[in-house]
């Protein structure tokens, strides 16, 4: 029995089919309730079984957000499966990466669809707000630039989405902030057309709201990152964000990192206090945005920062105790930004006032000491107090900071530099706060902390290695600081000297490789195109022997600062001349002989080559948080400049030593040029032995003089008399040329008077000529009129003839044209009655040869059904019978045609007679009777 009941239970339907069937009834249903139904048996589905849900109903599924848009029920459950078609179980058979891009493509590929999911955003339904904004997401992850393109190109796209940010909801407002974050990160034109709709006043709005930056969660890091979007190499939406005022809101929420209000007893989780460290980081992250080298209104940027306390507040952040090392490192690095290239804010930053970083407890493993009735110091003290005193590892990024701070303070500037390092010098020179002093730091003697804080003597020589770098000027005030007093019979050591010695000092003792870089970085910078320098450096000659030997040590030292090394002689060879303290042949051959040209270059290259000169532009140059000392060797400006002059170093040594180098600074030539002193040697002497031979000459000339001059009195004398001869011979040949015009005159009038009588007659003549021929044209003329009236009568008497003779002619034709158009009429008469008469007669035998036809056919038609076997042979005569028909009907050719096809048909009815006769068939006499009066009227028709 109950085998039989399940026998007949139905077959089990398999996953595809149910989701067929449920995607068919989704496709075909006119009830919402029906589709309501389909679309939740889909979506329990659309987990496990994505690829076959999304193939059979995705388009069934966005056509119902389309047409059931209105109730609410049907577009959450659509929205929920649609999402979890993005995002199926990991451990489904069908889940892949491609499904993503499959729905994304089919969402994005029509416009429509975009701005669907964008319509729901002006409803208030919560969950169709946010799957929608989750659904946007999942896109836009998908197809990210399509997707940007919809949204923009969709009605009111953006400013919807903005929008979304004042929703109370806090899903609704969070999901709208990550859509917006992940839509503006790479496009300029979203960037400002979210920026356009009051982005800035929302999303601080929405960091108030969370607690700022001190209680805000990862929400107020999220909105902080989402100004970062909007910021970053974007001039119009910087510039807008400083003409919003929102530079007043950064400074409120940097001031609340610090001035807080709370107990410093009071303790905060790490976790919070982990948060709270990300979001100040993300904004002064924001800060710098806005201060980007060289960039499109930095300059506006800094000055707006320093009116609003930007700076300030940042300052006090980064010498809060409250604040964890890396916050105040970033927080200096803004301060760096802040004040770098702009003049006025550089000799203002001096004049701001910081805690003293000295009067509290060390940090110990990130945590700040807490301060005790700290008192304020300068901000440039307070820099140097971070840079040169604080010896803790942990705080090496600060120091960094610290350092680049006050790089910047006199960046570009040369009269703050200057002020800088006479400062430095002053108090070196008068014993007043040694440790804070980057001069006294590198003069005095090294202790033994050193293997401690190598850093304090590099970070030192970094920062006089940018005081004096092409600082022509700030190199010679620092090279007139000296050590010893020469009064007392003490010895005096320049700056340069008492620096290489310490460097000396460092290289025997095997101290950290980081002291001898610094000393080398400062020391190449200082001696490049620095002739006085040079000579000052090679005033002790045993410094050349100790560099030499650290570049060929063995076994090899450090590469660095064997290459160092390296660069240091080719510097001194490149700028010394014969005239330095070691001469400039002197020191070629040492280098030759110590070094040798292959291993010069090879120590060059290994530097070059070496990771944290090749990739220093690449590498953070910050700890790494082990709390041993970091691998940072170089400054950036050295890197630069090493990189720059590498080539010109490296064939240094292959210059000749008679060969020197003419340094210019700001224009002047600075040292001495040997070329040019044996060229001006030369040419004195040449100029003496010219001034000689002048000398010589101009006697001999002197004498040459006297003799031209009483050869020149003779000669002159001369001429008088020679003059006065001339004069007479011309006084004579005048009065002789006078006679001679008188006569010619006399001579041409005689003339004038014979031409004139000549003339007189010439004319009488021609008058008497003019009356004969006058009186004898009048005469021809009136002949030749005579002779003309005559011709025009004859002309006209015979063109009245013509004309006579013409008109005749033209009636005799007419008369013509008349009786031919007569005989022309009568003849078309007679030739159409002709016609009309062979028409009819024609048409009457036409007639009579249808009657016979028929009858014909008639005949045939019975013999057909007498004998069947005949009947294909009937058939073809009526098929030629109706052909000939239609050719009588159009023309008499096709007339004559069928009577020969009557012919052949009388002859095939005479071949059936004979044929019926032979089979029996008795044929009556009528029949034959009506064949001879076919065959009479035949003939007669031929």
């Amino acid at each position: 029995m109950f085998s039989t009941i399940a026998a007949a239970a139905p077959a089990k339907q398999s996953v595809g089919e149910t989701i067929n069937v449920l995607s068919g009834r989704l496709g075909s249903a006119t009830l919402l309730e029906d589709r309501r139904a389909a679309i939740l048996g889909l979506r329990s589905f659309a987990k496990d079984y994505p690829a076959s849900v999304a193939s059979g109903a995705l388009r069934s599924l966005i056509g119902c957000l389309s047409a059931d848009g209105e109730d609410v029920d049907t577009v959450r459950v659509v929205l929920e499966t649609l999402l979890m078609l993005f995002s199926p179980n990991p451990d489904s058979p069908e889940a892949s990466e491609e499904i993503a891009l499959w729905l994304a493509d089919e969402f994005t590929q029509r416009q429509e669809n975009i701005t669907l999911l964008l319509d729901f955003l002006e409803t208030n339904d919560f969950y169709s707000r946010l799957y929608s904004l989750q659904l946007l997401v999942a896109i836009l992850s998908a197809r990210t630039e399509r997707t940007e393109e919809c949204i923009s190109s969709a009605p009111l796209g953006i400013p919807r989405l903005v929008a979304v940010l004042e929703d109370r909801r806090e899903a609704v407002r969070n999901e709208a902030l990550t859509l917006l974050t992940y839509l503006t990160p790479s496009s300029s034109l979203i960037q400002q057309s979210v920026a356009y709709q009051n982005a800035f006043e929302r999303t601080f709005a929405i960091v108030e709201a969370e607690g700022s930056l001190s209680e805000g969660g990862r929400i107020v890091e999220d909105c902080l990152i989402f100004l970062a979007n909007l910021l970053r190499l974007n001039p119009p939406n910087q510039s807008l964000f400083r003409e919003s005022g929102c530079v007043v809101q950064l400074a409120k929420l940097l001031e609340s990192t610090y001035n807080t209000g709370k107990e410093p007893e009071e303790e905060v989780a790490a976790w919070a206090q982990e948060q709270q460290n990300r979001n100040v980081y993300a904004l002064l992250a924001v800060i710098r945005l806005f201060l980007v080298s060289a960039a499109v209104g930095t300059a506006q940027s800094q000055v707006a920062f320093w009116q609003h306390g930007v700076l300030y507040h940042a300052l006090q952040v980064a010498f809060s105790q409250k604040a964890e090392m890396p916050i105040r490192a970033e927080a200096l690095t803004t301060c760096a930004d802040c004040i770098r290239g702009n003049a006025k804010l550089q000799e203002s930053f001096a004049q701001l006032q910081v805690p003293s970083v000295l009067e509290t407890a060390q940090p110990h493993n990130g945590q700040a000491g807490k301060p005790n009735g700290v008192s304020s110091i300068y901000v440039i003290d307070g820099l140097l107090d971070l840079v040169l005193s604080v010896s803790s590892p942990q705080a090496f990024d600060l120091r960094v900071a610290a350092c680049q701070c006050i790089k910047a303070y006199f960046f570009n500037h040369p009269e703050v530099r200057m002020h800088f390092l006479r400062r430095a010098i002053e108090g070196h020179t008068s014993g007043v706060d040694e440790t804070a002093n980057v001069l006294t730091t590198l003069l005095r003697p090294i202790d033994t902390s050193t293997s401690v804080d190598p850093y304090r003597y590099w970070f030192a020589a970094a920062i006089m290695f940018h005081l004096v770098f092409e600082n022509p000027e700030g190199k010679a005030l620092a090279m007139s600081v000296t050590e010893g007093d020469a009064d007392s019979g003490e010895e005096v050591v320049t700056s340069i000297q008492t620096i290489t010695a310490h460097l000396v000092t460092t290289l025997n003792r095997g101290d950290d490789d980081r002291i001898s870089v610094g000393y080398l970085m400062l020391l190449i910078g200082w001696l490049f195109e620095d002739v006085d320098g040079v000579n000052d450096f090679l005033g002790e000659g045993s410094n050349i022997h100790v560099l030499a030997q650290e570049v060929v040590r063995h076994p090899p030292g450090s590469l660095i600062v064997q290459g160092l090394c390296a660069m240091m002689l080719g510097v001194v060879y490149e700028f010394s001349t014969k005239d330095s303290p070691v001469p400039r042949s002197t020191l070629h051959s040492v280098i030759m002989s110590r070094i040798g040209r292959e291993k010069y270059i090879d120590a060059f290259n290994k530097l070059r080559s070496h990771s944290f000169m090749r990739d220093f532009e690449v590498t953070p140059q910050k700890a790494d948080g082990s709390g041993t000392l970091p691998e940072i060797y170089f400054d950036a400006t050295f890197v630069e400049f090493f990189k720059d002059n590498y080539s010109r170093m490296a064939r240094a040594i292959d210059r000749d030593p008679g060969l020197e180098i003419s340094v210019m600074t700001n224009g002047v030539q600075k040292g001495i040029s040997r070329e040019l002193v044996d060229s001006l040697r030369s040419q004195l002497e040449e100029k003496d032995q010219a001034l000689q031979a002048a000398l010589t000459d101009v006697a001999s000339l002197n004498g040459k003089l006297g003799q031209e001059q009483a050869d020149h009195r003779r000669s002159k004398e001369g001429s008088i008399a020679e003059l006065a001869r001339i004069k007479n011979v011309n006084e004579s040949i005048q009065r002789h040329h006078e006679e001679e015009l008188r006569k010619l005159e006399s001579q041409q009038q005689a003339k004038a008077d014979a031409h004139q009588r000549q003339l007189d007659t010439a004319q009488k003549d021609s008058t008497a000529a003019m009356e004969l021929l006058r009186g004898e044209h009048n005469t021809k003329e009136a002949e030749l009129r005579r002779q003309i009236d005559y011709v025009r009568k004859t002309a006209e008497a015979e063109a009245a003839r013509v004309q006579r003779r013409a008109e005749a002619e033209m009636a005799d034709l007419r008369a013509t044209i008349s009786r031919l158009e007569v005989d022309l009429m009568k003849a078309n008469k007679a030739k159409a009655q002709e016609i009309e008469a062979t028409r009819e007669g024609l048409l009457s035998k036409l007639s009579a040869e249808e009657s016979k036809s028929k009858s014909a056919e008639k005949r045939v038609a019975d013999l057909v059904k007498q004998r069947s076997k005949e009947q294909e042979e009937l058939g073809e005569v009526r098929n030629q019978l109706k052909e000939k028909e239609e050719q009588h009907s159009s023309t008499q050719t096709e007339l004559d045609d069928l009577l020969m096809v009557f012919g052949d048909l009388e002859e095939k009815v005479d071949k059936y007679k004979k044929r019926l006769k032979d089979m029996g068939e008795v044929i009556s006499d009528g029949e034959e009777e009506e064949d001879g009066d076919d065959d009479t009227e035949d003939s007669e028709v031929d």
